[in-house]
């Protein structure tokens, strides 16, 4: 009964998430340094993953240590959810000249560029779950991708790679820790950019000490 209902369920996903889903078909992991990342981040209403909207989605992609800045990806989503207080941070207004798509739309336009391959993200369990939760209100299912926490590498690998009196891992912390300069920080694209610099260099360490291996690098 289980597998009819789940197979009369993906009856419904429009064709854009099924190609996704196929996707991870004999998904087979390669070698680390030959593996398309992608490093995202996202920039929303507020924290609470039921009532706050993402606003915006950046990601950039690379093959070991070229970040492809040419062939990145900037999102902008309309929402009639919206919270003043967090436009100090992001700078994203309610209104303005900025070219914004819905969020079925961002959703199909993300998917397509990330593929099935391995995403990146620091404190990536907020970003996934607000991706996922706009993911279930349009009628889909959850992110496939395996998940990088450039946070939760910090958390195994500081007594290997970083100073010893480093005790945080805020995404601030490990750019000054690893000398990454913060380029548009708190956009989403410029956060997507820090977060895959601040992942090289940390593999990069983490190879010299042969600590690179997938089931240390992976969070699920």
């Amino acid at each position: 009964m289980l597998e009819k209902w789940l197979h009369k369920k993906k009856k419904h996903y429009p064709s854009f998430y099924l190609e996704y889903l196929d996707l991870f078909k004999k998904k087979k992991r390669g070698r680390i340094q030959s593996t398309r990342f992608v490093a995202f981040d996202t920039e929303t209403t507020g924290f609470n993953f039921d009532k706050d909207r993402v606003l915006s989605i950046g990601a950039v992609s690379f093959i070991g240590k070229s970040i492809h800045v040419n062939n990145s990806l900037e999102l902008y989503i309309k929402q009639d959810i919206f919270n003043p207080e967090t436009v100090k941070i992001h700078g994203l207004i309610k209104h303005g000249a900025l070219n914004k798509v819905n969020e079925l739309e961002a959703i199909k336009i993300f998917l397509s560029y990330i593929k099935n391959d391995v995403l990146i993200a620091h404190h990536a369990n907020f970003d996934r779950t607000m991706m996922n939760k706009m993911m279930q209100r349009n009628g889909l299912g959850k992110l496939k991708n395996k998940f990088i926490d450039t946070g939760v590498l910090f958390k195994k690998s500081k007594h290997i790679i970083y100073q010893e009196n480093l005790k945080h891992h805020s995404l601030d912390d490990l750019c000054k820790e690893l000398n990454v300069p913060k380029v548009d920080r708190h956009t989403a694209t410029g956060d997507a950019l820090i977060t895959a610099m601040v992942f090289l260099k940390t593999i990069s360490r983490l190879d010299k000490r042969k600590n690179l291996k997938w089931n240390y690098l992976l969070s699920s």
